[in-house]
């Protein structure tokens, strides 16, 4: 089957939307961010005269058309500004992860030839200074923050407040040329690089052009899958996912700028649940990590509440399960009867629950970036909050399929989105994409441009899929993904991942078989959920390992794995499981900056558990010392 595509030929830029929304609103709140504890606003004035003054700023110091500037920061206002500001000034956006280390720091400067590095603060600095030798074309390194750097003497050094300085005293100079430089911009113009996550090897930089970022802003202004109804200036938005992913981009900056919802920006990663909860904002998106945590935390505070509250939590729950089944069956619409137990149910729990998480006034909620498990989608429906699973890449401006208001199917990523062309491949059941949205190719790699993008404009994505009633696609696992066991069973690993990890104690797992007689498990706990776990039943531990070892820590993970085993097929069983000796990290190599596992470190990291889980006898303490280790589900 394949959906038919519109041609666009939209010549809009993201610099440009900001001025014509400052000059129907200036005085309008585009953005809030916290100073001093408190959210401070910020008008479209504001930013569309700090974009000016990074843009003249760009050109004062002989940055030119194509040249590139990276920014390296968590989500603040002066992103935004200086992403706009660069296409203002018709230069290229390369955006780094605040997680990267040093290393990759230099890598990704250096393949993309960066004039001019944004630094957010000192450890942003201090990385650049490690590697900027080996970055030759790097000539400044401006820091948003002077803690700690103002009294570092380095020649490439400048502050943020002289880089706007810089600007300021350019625009009273010559005033219209940043209009005169913007006046050229062309819809196959580069306007950033999107670092691919690296996975299965070094960072690729996918260029995207004012056309496809174009294309992509119409989808969501017209309300195509991400957001319904479509965003507008009433709606609230948190910012947290890090901007260089082209994801957040799309639900920030571009969202923010097409439809004028205020954006508000985390304080930090680590306080989202908190910010969460203080911004109650109307449209939220996460990948499943930030979804599953949330569950996790719900049904933890649960285990701890009063009897009482524990049986008014189960009560509604099981009627919330009844209102899902409900809306599921009506394609996520409540029906009359669905809406009155809803109302009920909102006065008892899922008002007070829904307040407490942060998604009170959600009215539209998206999972994307990574295969979730259908339980914990399933969760939020039980409780009035419809998540809407959508899928999308970096290389077709984050647009492929959604599933539509008052058409999920749970379980799917949805159909095609509007303008959008999908086929599967006769052969492979790889998902194939063409539309506007299409990325320009790699940068510098000619090569890895053509085995993703064929002649005729078809995006190869690398996910294999199938169709679900003729109209919506479920992902199967990723291609290079999928485990042939020695029967020669394909299995999909990322299945049987998730329905482990809808597990409040489960935050990691890595399904091991290919070429095996069996499947096998390297599992990492979910440190604070097993901790309170641990904590409640008088079980003492010191570390992050010390925790994982514990025999009551292993039953508990040999019940859960026994829940999953018990809803597939035999093939598909994990016969034996090791836990990872410590939590995976973005810089020691172990996971992409969006928290997806690198499986191939992973395997060399813990070769020796694998090698063990294929020989000799189990080792958990006690019990079971067969080949297959998984037994009854504990009590938890």
């Amino acid at each position: 089957m394949t959906a038919t595509a519109d041609a666009t030929t939209a010549t809009w830029t993201l610099a440009r939307e900001v001025r014509e929304r400052a000059a129907a609103a200036p005085n309008g709140v585009a953005m809030r961010a916290k100073r001093l504890g408190i959210w401070q606003d910020i008008t479209w004035g504001d930013y569309v005269d700090q974009l000016d003054l990074v843009a003249h700023a760009l050109i004062s110091l002989g940055i030119e058309p194509g040249d590139r500037v990276a920014v390296h920061s968590e989500n603040r206002p002066e992103w935004l500004f200086s992403d706009a500001g660069i296409v203002a000034a018709r230069a290229i956006t390369v955006g780094l992860y605040p997680t990267n280390p040093a290393a990759e720091v230099g890598y990704l400067l250096a393949d993309s030839g960066s004039r001019i590095l944004i630094a957010e603060d000192q450890e942003q600095v201090d990385k650049a200074l490690l590697i900027e030798a080996d970055c030759p074309q790097l000539e400044w390194i401006v820091h948003l923050e002077d803690r700690g750097v103002a009294s570092m003497n380095h020649p490439k050094l400048m502050s943020w407040q002289a880089f706007l300085d810089a600007g300021r005293a350019h625009r009273e100079a010559f005033p219209h040329a940043v209009e005169d430089r913007a006046s050229s911009a062309d819809p196959d113009d580069v306007v950033t690089l999107v670092y691919t996550s690296g996975t299965t090897g070094p960072p690729k930089g996918a260029m995207l052009t004012n056309a496809n970022v174009a294309f992509a802003s119409e989808v969501i202004a017209n309300g195509g899958g991400l957001y319904e109804p479509p965003p507008n200036p009433s709606d609230v938005i948190l910012s947290y996912l890090p901007l260089c992913h082209v994801a957040e981009r799309a639900v920030t900056t571009w969202t923010n700028a097409i439809s004028g919802a205020v954006v508000h920006f985390a304080e930090s990663i680590d306080t989202v649940t908190v910010n969460l909860r203080e911004v109650q904002p109307t449209l939220f998106f996460a990948v499943p990590r930030i979804w599953e945590k949330l569950k996790a935390g719900v049904e933890v505070r649960m285990t701890a509440a009063s009897r009482l509250k524990r049986w008014n939590y189960r009560l509604w729950m099981r009627v919330g399960q009844g209102i899902a089944n409900s809306v599921l069956a009506n394609g996520g619409k409540h029906t009359l009867w669905s809406r009155v137990r809803y109302a009920i149910g909102y006065v008892f729990l899922y008002r007070a629950l829904r307040e407490r998480i942060g998604l009170s006034k959600v009215r539209s909620a998206a999972s994307a970036a990574a295969p979730i498990s259908p339980e914990v989608l399933y969760f939020f429906f039980t409780m009035g909050v419809v998540i809407n699973e959508l899928y999308g890449m970096t290389e077709n401006s984050a647009v492929a399929t959604s599933n539509r208001a008052g058409r999920i199917k749970l379980g799917t990523v949805g159909e095609p989105q509007p303008g959008v062309e999908l086929r599967l491949d006769e052969n492979t059941g790889e998902i194939l994409t063409r539309h506007p949205g299409t990325f320009a190719g790699y940068w510098n790699k000619p090569e890895a441009t053509a085995e993703t993008l064929d002649a005729e404009g078809w995006l190869h994505t690398g996910d294999v899929g199938e169709w679900v009633d003729g109209t919506h696609v479920k992902i199967i696992d990723r291609i290079k993904d999928i485990i042939i066991t020695a029967g020669g069973k394909n299995i999909s690993p990322s299945e049987l991942e998730n329905a482990l990890k809808a597990s409040p104690f489960i935050r990691e797992a890595m399904v091991i078989g290919d070429q095996r007689a069996y499947l096998t498990v390297l599992i990492g706990v979910e440190e604070d959920t097993v901790g309170d776990w641990a904590r409640s039943r008088k079980i003492p531990y010191t570390t992050y390992r010390d925790l994982s070892e514990k025999e009551e820590v292993l039953r508990l993970v040999q019940g859960v794995i026994a829940g999953v085993n018990e809803k597939t097929a035999r093939v598909e069983n994990l016969r034996k499981f090791r836990m990872m000796t410590k939590a995976l990290d973005h810089e020691d190599g172990d996971l992409t900056a969006t928290q997806k596992v690198k499986r191939s470190s992973l395997a060399t990291s813990f070769a020796d558990l694998i090698d063990d889980m294929y020989s000799g006898a189990d080792r958990l303490p006690g019990g079971d010392q067969s080949n297959v280790i998984v037994v009854s589900p504990v009590e938890v």
